[in-house]
């Protein structure tokens, strides 16, 4: 396949079901029983961020281990030697929280979708004219879903996945509002479930996600195209 068809095939699969998880590890070991734990509740867009302990011998693992169960992304990317490093690891999609845009040209060559961080209505736009294939808006929480409406509302285009404040109760909302896919860190990856190693908990928590998240699909009003890179409402 090119490129462009492994980049469209990987887009498709970060928005379905449309659920991200941020993978903040404690400890490297972890990230492949969570890995498998998250796949088992039906998520399988799983971003390990930099602030794992050695995450690009996780990368690593966990492509090797999952195959294509999965899709293995890397997070909180902030220049293109990072960007290189995991890709070279065997990311297949780049996250930065910040507006980065020189990170789009290394994540297209590699197939691999890039997703980049805004907060303002001028760094959204700027952010996906530019190449970046999602808009990450984060810090989310400090928005909430009626931000995005109102975003959306003169710019219909905007590819956003909200990164903070999203939790099984407002999954829905953000949604609602016109969001592609969510960013799920610590209300799925939840610190007790860390400390404990529980990951049959993890599973169970990652399954209610993925449900919330097709309950809102078939809401009226809602068309998700299956295949598709584009969420219409």
């Amino acid at each position: 396949m090119s490129v462009e068809t492994d980049r469209g095939a990987r887009i498709g699969r970060l928005i379905n079901p449309g659920l991200v998880a941020v993978v903040r590890a404690n400890r490297t070991e972890q990230v492949l029983p969570l890995a498998e734990a998250l796949v088992a509740g039906g998520i399988v867009a799983i971003e390990i961020t930099t602030t794992t302990p050695n995450h690009l011998e996780a990368i690593r693992a966990a492509r090797q281990q999952l195959g294509p169960r999965a899709l293995v992304g890397v997070g909180t990317i902030l220049d293109v030697p990072g960007a290189e490093a995991a890709l070279a690891a065997g990311a297949e999609f780049v996250v930065s929280p910040v507006g980065a845009t020189e990170l789009i040209a290394p994540a297209h060559a590699a197939g691999c979708p890039v997703m980049l961080g805004a907060y303002t209505a001028t760094e959204c736009l700027r952010v996906q004219a530019a190449g970046a294939d999602f808009v990450k808006l984060f810090p989310a929480d400090t928005l909430g879903p009626a931000y995005v409406k109102a975003l959306r509302a003169p710019l219909p285009d905007l590819r956003i996945v909200p990164t903070g404040g999203v939790d099984l109760q407002t999954a829905s909302q953000w949604l609602d509002a016109g969001c592609v896919a969510l960013g799920i860190g610590s209300s799925l990856l939840r610190p007790e479930i860390l400390k404990a190693d529980d990951w049959p908990a993890l599973t169970r928590l990652a399954a209610k996600f993925v449900a919330a998240v097709q309950v809102a699909s078939r809401r009226p009003g809602a068309l998700y195209l299956q295949g598709e890179s584009r969420w219409w409402r």
